[in-house]
C-alpha cells in the first residue's frame, strides 16, 4: 500500500508518501540525509522528500521523479501501479502559464456590440494617479462577434445565424487555434445560444470549448467572460500536464487540488478551478492540523521560496468569489488567500537611496546566491549571513552536481560588498550582517501587512490567534512575524516544512456548484431557493460519484447576499428563515464595514452548494517521554547567530532528540530535515505529546 501527496511549488517539489512496505523503509533508511521517515501506529510509515522542481539535466517532472526516488526504480523502468493506492497532487501549471502567458490560443465568440467588452472591463483604477495605464494582455488572440440576443426576460430578440457562425470558426480553425470561449449576454438564464455554438464548434473540431453558463452561470457579463477566458486559455496545457503524469501511471487513482481547497478526479480537474491549486493544500494542511493541536482560530502562513500565502480561518474555510490573479480575473469559488511576492528567493538590492526586497525571485535556478548557480542576493542568503542557516544542517543538494552544502563564503564577500557600496552612495557606516538585518526586517514587514490586510482590516483581532507557520522558509521569521503583529503563539506541525503536501492527504473531495438569483430574500422566495439547492446537489453528486467511499457526502448551502444597489456581496448559510438570515448578514456587515442599512433592500445574488465527501486521512502518532521531566534537552552545537542587533551564542538542538514537555528558551536554533526554526530571544518553545512544537511569547 503506497499513498503519495505531492505539491509541484515554484522552487521545491514536496513528496509525502504513506507506506506499509517495509522493504522500502528499509532500503530509505540507508539515506537519512535525503528522506524523513517517521513511523505511524498499525505498521505504517510516513515519508517525507524535497526534490527541485526544475532540474532539466536530471529529470522531466519532479512528482515522477520523487515518485520513483521512493519506490527505488530507475527512469527508464515502469512504475509498478499495482502498489500505489492514491495520488494527489496540486501544481502550478496553470499559475506559471498564467504569469507567463503561456497558455493555449483562444478565440472570443461574443453577442455583437460587445467585442470590447472584456477588455475594457471595469475601468477600475488600481493605481489612481498613474497617467500612462498599461492594460494586462488579453488572453483571447480573436474575436467572433455574433448576432444573437436573448432580453432580460428571457425573449428571443434576434436567433443566431448558424451559417455565418459555422463561416467565421471554420476561418479561425484554420489559422490553427483550437481552443474557444462562449460568452453571450444573458446567457447564465437562457442558454440556448451558447448551446448552439457549442455544437458548431464541436463539428468543426475544437478540442477545448468553454461555454460561459457552465463555468460561471451567474450574472455580469464581464466576470463570466473573464472566468471563461482563464478556462479555455488554461484547460488544455493541464490536460497535457494529466494526461503525461497518468501515462506513467495507468491505472492508479489520480486527484488533484483545486482552488477551493477540495479535491477533485484528474480528469475532472478544469483550468478555472487551478490557480491556486498548490497553496490551497497548504491552507487545508496548517487549518486540519491545527485542528488536531487544539487552535480553532488560525492565521496559516507559508513561506515558499518564491511567494508567500497568508489565510485567516475562524471555524470554516474562507472563500472569494472574485479574485484578479496575475492580471486575470475571475469570478469562481477560490480560498481567501493573500499572496505577495516575498519568499527565501526574493532578490536583495540597493537602489542608491533605500533597500529593497523582492518582488522578483531567484527561483530554484540560479537560485540565491549560496546556491552556487552565480545567483543575487536573496532572502536566504540575509538569513545565512546572520547565522540563522547554517551550511552544515541544510541538505546538500547545490552546485552542478547537486552534491555540494550551501556556500557561505560567497554569502559573506557579497554582504560585505552591498555593506561597502551602501557606505559610498549614502556614508551611512553599517557592517554587513547590519545590513542584511535590515532587508530581513523589510521583508518582515511585508509579510506582516499581507496578514493585517486578512485580519485586522476585517475586524478581526489577531493576536486572539495562533500563527501557523510552515513552507521551507517559514520557520526562520516567524517570531520576527508574531513580534510585528503583537501576537503571542506560534504553531510548527513536524512536517511544516512539507505541510503543502501533506494538506493535500488530509483534504477531502469537494463539489461546489453556483446559480445566479437576483432576487428579493423573502418568506415566498425560500421554497423557490430550496427547489434550486436540491437541483445544484443533484449536479454536484455527479462530481464526486466515481468515488468508492459509501459515506453520504455532507451538504453546506449558502446565499451570496447584498443590499439593493451595492455590489458587496457577504456570504451566509441558507437557513429556512429569511429574518435569521437577515439579522446574521446585518451582524457580519456591522463586523466588516461598521454600520448597517437598515432602509435597504436584502438581495439574493446567488445560491452555492457544496458536497463534501469525507476521505480517509493519515493518523499522527503520540510520542512519549522516556527522560525524567528535571533531564532538560541537550544541545549539540554552539553557533553564533544575529539577533536585536547583537552577535548571541546560540545553541543548536535537533528536532528528533526533542520529547514532550521538552521547553527551550531562545535564543535557539531547531534544525530539521526539512526546515531550520528559529527561536529569537524572548521566546519559548515547547514540545506537545503530539510532537507539535507551540512557540510562545514571554
Amino acid at each position: 500500500m503506497l499513498k503519495f501527496f505531492a505539491d509541484r511549488g515554484g522552487t521545491f517539489t514536496d513528496i509525502v508518501a504513506v507506506t506499509n512496505n517495509q522493504k522500502i523503509i528499509e532500503r530509505l533508511l540507508k539515506h537519512p540525509e535525503r528522506f524523513l521517515i517517521v513511523n505511524l501506529p498499525n505498521q505504517q510509515w510516513i515519508i517525507v522528500y524535497k526534490l527541485l522542481s526544475e532540474n532539466p539535466e536530471q529529470y522531466q517532472d519532479a512528482a515522477i521523479q520523487g515518485i520513483r526516488d521512493i519506490i527505488g526504480i530507475s527512469q527508464d523502468e515502469a512504475i509498478p501501479t499495482e502498489a500505489i493506492e492514491v495520488i494527489k497532487m496540486g501544481t502550478t501549471v496553470a499559475t506559471n502559464a498564467l504569469l507567463e502567458r503561456k497558455g493555449d490560443r483562444v478565440v472570443l465568440i461574443i453577442t455583437k456590440g460587445f467585442q470590447d467588452a472584456l477588455r475594457i472591463g471595469y475601468q477600475n483604477r488600481p493605481d489612481i494617479f498613474a497617467r500612462h495605464i498599461v492594460l494586462p494582455t488579453m488572453l483571447y488572440e480573436q474575436v467572433i462577434e455574433v448576432e444573437e440576443r436573448y432580453d432580460a426576460q428571457g425573449n428571443e430578440l434576434i436567433a443566431v445565424n448558424l451559417a455565418q457562425v459555422k463561416q467565421d470558426l471554420q476561418a479561425v480553425y484554420n489559422t490553427g487555434i483550437r481552443s474557444c470561449a462562449i460568452v453571450f449576454m444573458h446567457s447564465d438564464r437562457y442558454p440556448n445560444h451558447e448551446q448552439q455554438v457549442y455544437q458548431i464548434a464541436q463539428e468543426i473540431g475544437f478540442t477545448q470549448i468553454s461555454v460561459s453558463h457552465q463555468v460561471s452561470p451567474l450574472m455580469k457579463l464581464v466576470s463570466r467572460g473573464d472566468t471563461t477566458v482563464v478556462d479555455a486559455y488554461l484547460t488544455p496545457i493541464l490536460r497535457r500536464y494529466v494526461n503525461q503524469v497518468a501515462s506513467q501511471l495507468p491505472g492508479v487513482r489520480l486527484m488533484f487540488m483545486k482552488s477551493d481547497g477540495g479535491l477533485v478526479a484528474a480528469q475532472q480537474f478544469q483550468g478555472k478551478d487551478s490557480i491556486l491549486s498548490g497553496p490551497a493544500g497548504g491552507i487545508v494542511g496548517a487549518v486540519q492540523t491545527s485542528k488536531r493541536a487544539g487552535f480553532d482560530f488560525v492565521i496559516t502562513f507559508d513561506m515558499g521560496g518564491t511567494s508567500t500565502d497568508v489565510a485567516h480561518f475562524k471555524g470554516e474555510y474562507e472563500r472569494q468569489l472574485e479574485s484578479e490573479i496575475a492580471g486575470a480575473r475571475m469570478r469562481v469559488p477560490v480560498l481567501a488567500i493573500n499572496t505577495i511576492a516575498a519568499g527565501g528567493g526574493s532578490i536583495l538590492f540597493f537602489d542608491g537611496s533605500s533597500y529593497r526586497v523582492g518582488p522578483e525571485s531567484a527561483g530554484s535556478n540560479p537560485g540565491p546566491a549560496c546556491y552556487r548557480r552565480g545567483g543575487p542576493l536573496a532572502v536566504t542568503d540575509a538569513n545565512v549571513m546572520l547565522g540563522k542557516i547554517h551550511p552544515q544542517y541544510f541538505p546538500a543538494v547545490f552546485g552542478i552536481n547537486g552534491n555540494l552544502p550551501l556556500d557561505k563564503e560567497i554569502v559573506t564577500a557579497k554582504f560585505t560588498q552591498l555593506a561597502q557600496d551602501i557606505k559610498t552612495a549614502t556614508g551611512n557606516n553599517r557592517t554587513p550582517e547590519q545590513v542584511a538585518a535590515g532587508f530581513i526586517a523589510i521583508a518582515v514587514e511585508n509579510m506582516a501587512n499581507a496578514i493585517k490586510k486578512i485580519s485586522l482590516q476585517r475586524g478581526y483581532d489577531v493576536t486572539q490567534y495562533v500563527l501557523c507557520c510552515f513552507g521551507g522558509a517559514g520557520a526562520q521569521v516567524a517570531c520576527l512575524i508574531a513580534d510585528t503583529l503583537g501576537m503571542k503563539k506560534i504553531f510548527l506541525h513536524p512536517y511544516a516544512g512539507v505541510l503543502s503536501a501533506y494538506g493535500m492527504g488530509l483534504a477531502d473531495i469537494r463539489a461546489i456548484r453556483e446559480k445566479g438569483v437576483e432576487q428579493a430574500l423573502s418568506s415566498a422566495l425560500i421554497p423557490e431557493l430550496q427547489d434550486l439547492i436540491i437541483n445544484l446537489s443533484n449536479q454536484a453528486v455527479n462530481e464526486i460519484s466515481d468515488n468508492d467511499n459509501n459515506q453520504k457526502p455532507e451538504k453546506v448551502a449558502k446565499l451570496n447576499l447584498k443590499y439593493a444597489g451595492t455590489n458587496s456581496i457577504l456570504t451566509i448559510d441558507f437557513n429556512l428563515d429569511a429574518a435569521a438570515m437577515l439579522e446574521c448578514f446585518e451582524a457580519e456587515h456591522k463586523s466588516r464595514y461598521g454600520f448597517v442599512q437598515i432602509e435597504k433592500q436584502l438581495i439574493v445574488e446567488s445560491v452555492s452548494v457544496e458536497l463534501i465527501q469525507k476521505m480517509d486521512t493519515p493518523e499522527e502518532p503520540l510520542v512519549t517521554r522516556t527522560r525524567s521531566l528535571e533531564e532538560k534537552p541537550k544541545s549539540f552545537e554552539q553557533v553564533r547567530m544575529f539577533a536585536e542587533n547583537k552577535w548571541h551564542n546560540t545553541p543548536v538542538y535537533q528536532r528528533e532528540d526533542l520529547q514532550p514537555e521538552d521547553i527551550i528558551n531562545g535564543p535557539a536554533i531547531i534544525v530539521e530535515k526539512i526546515s531550520t526554526i528559529v527561536v529569537e530571544p524572548k521566546w519559548q518553545a515547547r514540545l506537545t505529546e503530539r510532537n507539535h512544537l507551540i512557540l510562545q511569547h514571554l
